[in-house]
């Protein structure tokens, strides 16, 4: 018989310490330091989907925000919902998430904020799929975005996703066997995301099932969809 439960852990807010940095703790460092109000910087991240950019995006953006005593003004959006009247706080944080998704007239707009970034203390932090100049953006931004700061998300080893995978299911209170993760390393997706989502989907059916978190349960989770919603977080 299921037993059913109110999945009642909420989902964690993404932080840069919630961030499993691996080999990206240079790029970890730099967004923290975009939080000083005033301060005059450049950051273009990118990397392919479940690579942690929106993650990373965010936790710099909360961070600013809530920097004490003084926070730092942040307007954070969607490459896709950025418009030709996009406008910025003086001293502020602009973040851009996808910027290959802007139309043209926010395209304009950006450029025209890059001229100004330096005088009024902005900070522009920006994402997107594809390396600087193999954006597919008007030859202007492409050139600016391409003399920025950029950082190429490293995909992490096999060794920091299992531990991860691990400490992951120590907050969730699973016992996980270590056969289990190598078999969910072995036959998961590769990102991040999906083999914790996998992780949290065998803790439920253990719970709800009544059954230990074995691996013929596993193989009865994955044959599952996975969650999209958590391809762009990279957390633990």
């Amino acid at each position: 018989m299921t037993q059913l439960l109110l999945d009642i852990q909420p989902e964690q807010a993404p932080t840069l310490d919630n961030f499993v940095a691996g080999a990206n703790g240079e790029l970890v460092a730099r967004l923290g330091a975009l939080a000083h109000p005033g301060n005059f910087d450049i950051l273009y991240v990118w990397g392919p989907m479940g690579s942690g950019k929106s993650h990373l995006l965010a936790a710099a953006a909360l961070r600013a925000e809530a920097r004490q005593p003084a926070h730092r003004p942040v307007i954070r959006l969607a490459g896709s919902d950025a418009t030709e009247s996009l406008s910025v706080p003086t001293g502020g944080l602009l973040v851009v998430d996808d910027v290959e998704a802007l139309s043209g007239e926010a395209q304009v707009a950006l450029f025209r904020i890059f001229n100004a970034a330096r005088l009024i203390g902005l900070s522009l932090l920006l994402s997107g799929n594809e390396p600087p100049l193999r954006l597919a953006l008007r030859e202007d931004l492409r050139t600016r975005i391409g003399q920025s700061l950029a950082f190429e998300i490293r995909p992490l080893s096999d060794d920091e996703k299992s531990a991860a995978l691990r400490r992951h299911a120590l907050q969730r209170g699973m016992r996980m066997d270590e056969g289990l993760v190598r078999y969910l390393l072995s036959r998961g997706r590769r990102d991040l995301p999906s083999l914790m989502a996998v992780l949290d989907s065998l803790d439920r059916a253990s719970l709800e099932q009544q059954r230990p978190a074995t691996l013929p349960l596993l193989r009865e989770v994955m044959q599952l969809p996975l969650d999209a919603s958590r391809d762009e977080a990279r957390t633990v």
